[in-house]
């Protein structure tokens, strides 16, 4: 497997609110919640995007923000047909990385209670550290050994 990530550009707006509602929608149905495309766009303005490619081929992405706190993934998103392979937890490597590169103390992110992926954020090495209504909130203390 050969990933690599990009910058993302306005161009990859839309595939990326694409993705995340088909990946997202059951969940957000799940507990209730409603799916706004304006919503996930205001977010876009206001995140740093970076773009998953399986070698020349676009398959997922992820959103970062920071503060002097922590960077937070506030989206991380793989084509379904290619989850379970890999590319996930790679890309979570490469925020590890990021985060100790900006000298931030902790990786931050929230994850509805029902996403398996939950599982593979433990295995990076994040923890629970509260719930929120139907949310997880996990963190990596940066420092933590990356598995």
């Amino acid at each position: 497997m050969n990933y690599r990530i990009r910058h993302a550009t306005d161009d990859d707006l839309a595939f990326a609110r694409h993705l995340t509602c088909r990946n997202m929608l059951r969940y957000y149905i799940d507990h209730g919640l409603l799916w706004q495309d304006e919503a996930f766009d205001a977010g876009w303005r206001y995140r740093e995007h970076w773009m998953i490619l399986e070698d020349e081929t676009l398959i997922g992405f992820f959103s970062l923000s920071e503060d002097a706190r922590a960077l937070y993934i506030r989206e991380l998103q793989i084509e379904q047909p290619r989850q379970g392979q890999g590319a996930g937890s790679w890309a979570i490597d490469q925020v590890i990385g990021m985060a100790r590169e900006a000298r931030r103390p902790a990786l931050r992110l929230t994850v509805f209670d029902n996403n398996p992926a939950q599982k593979l954020y433990a295995r990076k090495g994040l923890r629970i550290v509260g719930t929120d209504e139907c949310f997880l909130r996990m963190q990596l203390d940066v420092s933590t050994a990356v598995l």
